[in-house]
């Protein structure tokens, strides 16, 4: 593919709404499950989850290390604050349950299946659910219009992007960017990548997978600098490569 990007060669204006209807009638037949958030790769899950963790430790302490009392010298990071996050493409809670909530006191859910948000209150507990996740956006990330009243530590984006349009892309992370602290907040994107220069897109759920060029020229357009960048080693065979940026 040229440098024009996703939609300027496969995705006229007028089609963007089908591309999002097809997303999300794909996403209907999906079961509530990790194997269904996972497309089949339920194995996967904890070595993601491990791999994240990791990553965030660059940036936030874990709960467990804060209600230990270590100090910031005895880690040697200077730590931000860990108050709030938001969970884009949040499905059932995996992510959120296993890894933000380790190290965010109060975690809000972006999610357009309520089927899937409904799982999620068992998934990851009634009680914690009650008392630690406060906010639910029961929409889609192109339609995500945030309150400017919250403002977020961390934004965490994990295989979610491919539903989105170049532009739309472009203007989500605006508007993430928009309500981070802005002292300290990031937005992580964990996401697939192409090993080539081109765009694969997928037609059964209506996604993109984008080139490693793509994804920085879409942080650029949207005025973040990455942080920091990390591989996703450990995967089977055959998968796209994965990468997790750190974005502000």
């Amino acid at each position: 593919m040229s440098n024009d990007g996703f939609e300027n060669k496969h995705l006229a204006e007028k089609d963007e709404e089908s591309f999002y209807n097809r997303g999300k009638n794909y996403w209907s037949t999906v079961e509530p499950t990790v194997d269904g958030m996972l497309g089949g790769f339920s194995s996967i899950s904890a070595i993601d989850i491990q791999s994240s963790s990791r990553f965030l430790c660059q940036f936030f302490a874990p709960i467990q290390c804060l209600e230990k009392g270590s100090r910031e010298n005895d880690l040697h990071v200077a730590f931000r604050e860990n108050k709030l996050c938001l969970d884009c493409g949040a499905g059932i809670g995996r992510v959120t349950k296993h890894l933000l909530l380790n190290f965010f006191e109060k975690v809000h859910l972006l999610e357009q299946n309520t089927a899937f948000l409904e799982t999620a209150k068992t998934y990851i507990g009634q009680e914690t659910f009650a008392q630690r996740v406060d906010k639910v956006y029961a929409c889609s990330i192109h339609r995500f219009e945030p309150d400017s009243s919250i403002k977020y530590d961390l934004i965490w984006c994990q295989w979610v992007t491919g539903h989105l349009t170049d532009d739309d892309f472009v203007l989500f992370l605006k508007k993430c960017k928009s309500i981070l602290n802005k002292d300290h907040g990031i937005i992580v994107i964990k996401d697939n990548h192409t090993s080539s220069n081109e765009c694969d897109a997928d037609t059964k759920d209506s996604s993109v997978t984008r080139p490693y060029w793509l994804l920085r020229d879409i942080f650029k357009k949207a005025g973040l600098k990455v942080l920091e960048e990390r591989r996703q080693y450990k995967f089977p065979k055959g998968l796209y490569p994965v990468k997790m940026f750190a974005l502000q």
